[in-house]
């Protein structure tokens, strides 16, 4: 008999939630696997250039189609305005503007170019530095362009494109352009390989500047709603980097998707954003760069980026930048805002957030509301989140109350604080009475589903599921569970390791007709693999594909190279990496991480170092110190310190500065090879990093060490009698609150030192020699609280010392 429960409508003592078994995680998709990038070479008309050597061609991954001629190249295809058939007038009026915001080449042709449809196609094509005018005097050339501009006119884009693979020689550049145009518009992964072929071949042919920057434009906005950031990014780069001044959509857009995609995606975000409202701001006639001028949605990306790193203050000069270019903030901006008082741990802040946006008028949308939940959940405070849910539910305008009527925290504001410019009714609020919402608002299935991850994030398994069975049972359609709360329901019993209970959820799933993702098969992957049922992962892996037509993603596949590695399969790991490439999945970090880290843990560091090879070869994927972590664990297990020490010199030539994880697999490949005297190299280093008056002038970040480190530091130092550096260990171990082992370090020495210094038969001059370690030693006895005739006053540490 199975019990289902209803949400009430009325206020009670306890509205969250009603009984009932079953949960979704919903996580972003992975992006599609990045193309090769490319650095476009710049504009010259006469002269020959120099080879490009670009740093992203060193890995093809597209399918490209390049035609060989067999006759020689038409005048188009060379840069030289000499011994050739055609004639080339170069006219040169006066530029409007230091910057080129169009094509570097306009190219007149026989055919009229008809008008652009596309929404970014908005710029201006006359009053250019440079004009060429270029006639053929080749009848076959002429007719094959004719043909292709016909079709392409008539958007016969499958049929110009097989035109254009056939063609034996390279087309004009206005083909060219309207041919990239119109792939780039289709939005599907095949159109945008297509482009990005043409676009590879130009650069190998050095005549990127044949296309205008409305292709250029379009491109980078398919790249970025693919999800290819590096390649977006490096289309807008080479435009700035050749003088165009790319749409603001396009633009925009790359910096979203940089910010979304992680590691440094913040940080080259905000350089693009500098680097265009710099150019813009040279130009004196605000007409010229109109379609480059940050808008609202671009000044919000950057605000994004800020938000994502967490930098405040550069939050509020961006935002303080806004009125200069006419831009205004808008709910999304405030939404942004609230991601930023979350990242700064202000959840004070939160309602003061959306009372701005209620005095500034702005229209709320249901994102708004969405953001504060998600800020509460993430701050682990569900019980204002399920007050504000439950407030909504009832009908109440009055959510501004209910959150500050949760507010315990009221931090000092002296008005000099970002958030007090950026917020400043948030200085007083005591003087103001919370303001009503314009309308009622009710809750929908993604709050609902909030809720329920923040039940599965503190194990509330129960709630979780009785979460899901009460959104069953409400009548509004917008309340309605998805596949994101079924997929939270799944990870929820993933979680406390109860995969039958898993299995059931996506089976009822599948019996009312909610299609289960990816996203849901990942979660079960891992769960099984963490349970190291190995088999019945891959019984899902085969579902997935077979059943539900699902196919595998990175995160798939690292789920499964990591269950190989947790049941010691380092082959079956590999075995995974090479079926992921050859169904043309791009590895990951955390692909190539694992697979190193299942190599280091089998032994086989050398193959771990060809994988990181790998790794550096791959321009899609940015090395981490964590990379370089593993490939020095992968050889301290073994003992090799002179091996994991290069690796560490590199590490430092790369840029990265090796942290408390690296000198801890450093210490324990020393106490391996049991080569104390490299542990003192060691300790020296790892006190350096830990001065605060050495390193603050320097660019090196100051080291905090933890416990394990300082432990087997000491340890090697008390079995190898180095008792002065001992004692200076166990020092930094009590600065920086660790307990030292005590009872330990008793048992080493007793078992190992506790005859040393006892002969009666040494020499004078020996004991004289051995003076200042026999005193190291009594002061190590004494720390210990073993017998000893050592005083404290007798007994400092110098700085100066052999041992």
């Amino acid at each position: 008999m199975t019990t289902t429960t209803t949400i009430n409508t009325k206020p009670t003592p306890n509205h969250f939630p009603s009984p009932h078994p079953l949960t979704t995680l919903h996580w972003a998709s992975p992006p599609p696997s990045s193309p090769t990038l490319f650095t476009p070479a710049t504009t010259t008309t006469t002269g020959h250039k120099p080879k490009l050597r670009s740093p992203f061609l060193t890995q093809n991954h597209l399918p490209t189609t390049t035609t060989t001629p067999d006759k020689p190249k038409p005048p188009f295809l060379t840069q030289s305005t000499t011994n050739h058939p055609q004639t080339t007038t170069v006219h040169k009026p006066k530029p409007r503007s230091p910057f080129l915001t169009q094509n570097h080449l306009k190219t007149t042709t026989t055919p009229d170019k008809p008008k652009p449809k596309s929404p970014l196609l908005t710029q201006s094509t006359t009053n250019h530095p440079l004009t060429t005018t270029t006639t053929s005097t080749d009848p076959l050339t002429n007719s094959k362009d004719q043909t292709l501009l016909t079709l392409l006119s008539q958007r016969e884009t499958e049929q110009a494109w097989l035109t254009y693979l056939q063609s034996p020689h390279l087309p004009g550049p206005t083909c060219l352009s309207r041919l990239v145009c119109q792939l780039s518009q289709q939005k599907t992964k095949n159109s945008l390989n297509r482009a990005q072929s043409i676009i590879k071949r130009l650069h190998h042919e050095r005549l990127l500047h044949l296309l205008d920057a409305n292709s250029l434009d379009l491109l980078a906005v398919a790249a970025a709603k693919a999800g290819h950031a590096l390649y977006a990014a490096s289309i807008i780069k080479s435009m700035l980097k050749s003088g165009y001044l790319p749409h603001v959509k396009a633009w925009s857009a790359a910096m979203s998707c940089l910010t979304k995609s992680g590691d440094d995606g913040p940080t080259e975000a905000l350089k693009i954003f500098n680097s265009v409202t710099r150019r813009v701001r040279r130009v004196a006639d605000p007409d010229v760069v109109a379609h480059s001028r940050p808008d609202t949605g671009a000044f919000n990306a950057a605000l994004n980026a800020c938000a994502q790193l967490g930098d405040t203050k550069r939050f509020l000069q961006l935002f303080g930048e806004m009125p200069e270019f006419g831009c205004e903030p808008d709910v999304l901006t405030y939404n942004v805002m609230m991601k930023l008082c979350a990242r700064a741990g202000r959840k004070d802040l939160m309602v003061f957030v959306l009372e701005r946006i209620l005095e500034k008028e702005i229209p709320l949308c249901m994102s708004t509301f969405h953001s504060l939940v998600a800020a509460y959940v993430g701050f682990g405070d569900i019980e204002t989140a399920e007050r504000m849910v439950q407030a909504m539910r009832e009908g109440r305008r009055d959510i501004c109350k209910v959150l500050r009527d949760s507010n315990f925290e009221n931090p000092i504001r002296d008005g000099r604080d970002v958030f007090d410019k950026l917020l400043p009714n948030s200085i007083n609020p005591s003087t103001s009475e919370p303001p009503l919402l314009p309308k009622v608002y009710s809750p929908d299935s993604r709050m609902y589903t909030t809720l329920m991850k923040g039940y599965m994030k503190e194990g509330r398994v129960i709630d979780t599921v009785r979460m899901l069975e009460a959104m069953r049972h409400q009548e509004d359609s917008a309340s309605q569970p998805n596949h994101v709360s079924y997929t939270t329901a799944v990870s929820a019993f993933v979680k406390v390791g109860a995969m039958d209970r898993a299995r059931e959820v996506l089976a009822e799933m599948i019996r009312i007709g909610v299609q289960a993702n990816r996203i849901t098969y990942n979660i079960l992957l891992k769960g099984y693999c963490q349970q190291l049922q190995l088999e019945k992962a891959k019984e899902v892996m085969k579902e997935m594909t077979e059943d539900s037509s699902i196919e595998p993603d990175a995160v798939s596949y690292n789920t499964m190279i990591d269950g190989c590695i947790l049941v010691d399969d380092s082959a079956g790991a590999f075995s995974y990496f090479n079926e992921m490439r050859s169904r043309g999945i791009a590895p990951t970090k955390i692909t190539y991480t694992t697979l190193m880290k299942a190599f280091a843990l089998s032994g086989q560091p050398k193959l771990a170092n060809k994988v990181f090879d790998e790794m550096l070869k791959d321009p899609r994927v940015k090395i981490d110190v964590v990379a370089w972590n593993v490939l020095v664990e992968g050889y301290c297990k073994l003992g090799l310190v002179e091996e994991a020490k290069k690796i560490v010199e590199r590490m430092k030539e790369s840029g990265f500065y090796p942290n408390v994880n690296t000198y801890g697999s450093l210490a324990n490949g020393i106490k391996i090879a049991r080569k104390p005297g490299e542990a003192l190299l060691l300790w020296n280093e790892v006190k350096e990093r830990c001065s605060v008056e050495n390193i603050s002038s320097s660019a090196i970040p100051r080291l905090k060490p933890d416990e394990a480190l300082l432990d087997i530091l000491a340890d090697i130092c008390v079995r190898a009698a180095f008792f002065r550096k001992a004692l200076e260990i166990v020092a930094c171990m009590e600065e920086n609150g660790i307990s030292p082992n005590k009872t330990k370090y008793t048992r080493i020495y007793v078992e190992m030192h506790s005859r040393m210094f006892t002969s009666k038969h040494a020499s004078q001059a020996r004991q004289d020699r051995r003076s200042e370690r026999k005193r190291a030693a009594k002061a190590f006895k004494f720390w210990l609280g073993l017998p000893n005739s050592y005083y404290g006053s007798e007994w400092r540490l110098e700085p100066d010392g052999d041992y």
